[in-house]
């Protein structure tokens, strides 16, 4: 009974510390943190209603992504997600969707097929209705479709991960009628490839997709795109 109980405390404790990590990640992904912010332990425990404990280690790993610097004797730090941060995800998500495509050629079930293009029929729907909240959650859901559909959980994983990282920016480039009426085009075009299993064809087109994407947010100004999404 005792090695049961310590097994349930230790899964409590990691579940809790996942729950706090999550909690943190969201609040600087989201911006509701400034550059430089310290993340104080007692407040953040305070405010969440754990110990310091779950806290401490969440930021600690925290740390390990490159979010949070702790710095010895003074306190944890946000890092964020700089503009360059954000252009150097863009340039390596473009190779890692294209690989990502090329895999789902071979892959992908009947039935992913047939939810990408549903997706891509309420889409075009929900642009036209300039319907912005649906259309970024079902941009997201075709992303990470395709990301599953590629069989292998690692390439999944860290392309989730990217995708979530600059959803701030991604969020606002789809409040642009043009912007999501030319990426449904282009998820459209990609999922043409991968249902013909033309593994060269899809690989290109998801690379470029990307590079659009990365273009729009040039033009339009990175810095401006991410500050927080006003719903307009």
């Amino acid at each position: 009974m005792d090695n049961y109980n310590n097994g349930k405390d230790i899964m409590d404790r990691y579940s809790l510390r996942g729950k706090v990590f999550n909690k943190i990640r969201e609040d600087i992904l989201a911006g509701n943190y400034r550059e430089k912010d310290e993340l104080r332990e007692a407040a953040i425990s305070k405010a969440l209603g754990v110990s310091r404990t779950p806290v401490r280690e969440a930021l600690r790993q925290l740390e390990l992504e490159g979010l949070v610097s702790i710095i010895p004797n003074k306190g944890a730090y946000v890092n964020g997600i700089t503009a360059k941060d954000i252009f150097d995800i863009y340039v390596i998500r473009s190779y890692l969707e294209g690989l990502c495509a090329k895999w789902a050629c071979e892959h992908i079930t009947q039935e992913q097929l047939e939810a990408l293009e549903e997706i891509i029929y309420l889409s075009e729907f929900h642009i036209q209705k300039e319907h912005w909240d649906q259309i970024f959650e079902l941009d997201n859901r075709f992303h990470l479709l395709l990301y599953e559909a590629c069989g292998s959980k690692i390439l999944e994983h860290i392309l989730s991960d990217y995708h979530h990282y600059v959803e701030r920016v991604r969020k606002n480039t789809l409040s642009s009628q043009e912007r999501a009426s030319k990426a449904s085009q282009e998820h459209k075009a990609i999922l043409e490839s991968v249902r013909n299993k033309d593994e060269e064809r899809a690989e290109r087109l998801a690379n470029e997709h990307i590079y659009q994407s990365l273009a729009n947010i040039e033009h339009r100004g990175l810095e401006n795109l991410m500050q927080k999404h006003d719903g307009k």
